[in-house]
């Protein structure tokens, strides 16, 4: 796999998400980019039952890229501790209901169509929480490089002449929070990425004006 970095997408006022999916759609389509099926990724997280200082909560994510790995992220407020394990993870979870409970109102997910362009990967994510529509949520991945130092001002060039003036100048924060910037990347840090901007999504109380699916 390459370098990916995610972008949200502002909905514009009196549009639906859905109306937006296709207006991105339709202008990858006009820069040659062929639909390559769809994805999903979602993200289900447990708190932990035990009184204990900082609380520490377990956020477990599935990606259809990986269908046969489950990435888990340990986060104790301080710290957090990334895991790639396999499908037995997720009955691991189950059994561990007594230490830890789902908040089953918070599950989130991105999915939507994939495209191929040249050398770029580009999902178009609607993104949702307990069925409620948050956001539009676009990754793009850059597969002929592997560290993100090399190729971001490649993937911000693609980025705004794409998506416009909603997408930074800067780098992501999550490659200088991680110091993932001069690392190989791995397909971690995509799911760290999207774990970050789902919490983001879920401190939406209300969605925006224009926010309907």
């Amino acid at each position: 796999m390459g370098v990916t970095t995610l972008q949200p997408y502002p909905v514009p006022e009196n549009k639906t998400g859905s109306q937006t999916i296709e207006f991105l759609t339709k202008n990858l389509t006009a820069l040659g980019a062929v639909q390559a099926g769809h994805f999903l990724v979602d993200c289900e997280t447990y708190m932990s039952s035990i009184q204990q200082m900082p609380p520490k909560t377990v956020h477990v994510l599935h990606s259809s890229e990986h269908p046969a790995s489950v990435f888990s992220i340990l986060d104790s407020g301080a710290k957090q501790i990334p895991l790639v394990a396999d499908g037995l993870f997720d009955l691991l979870m189950l059994k561990m209901t007594p230490h830890y409970t789902s908040k089953k109102q918070t599950k989130t997910e991105s999915k939507g169509p994939r495209f191929e362009l040249g050398d770029f990967l580009i999902k178009l994510g609607s993104v949702t929480m307990s069925q409620s529509f948050k956001g539009i949520l676009v990754e793009v991945e850059y597969r002929p490089c592997i560290l993100p130092a090399s190729c971001w001002e490649l993937i911000r060039e693609f980025l705004q002449g794409f998506l416009g003036s909603c997408v930074p100048n800067t780098i992501p924060s999550y490659f200088t929070n991680h110091n993932r910037l001069n690392e190989i990347y791995q397909p971690l840090d995509t799911v760290q990425q999207y774990l970050e901007n789902f919490i983001n999504y879920r401190k939406q109380t209300t969605p925006a004006i224009g926010m309907r699916q």
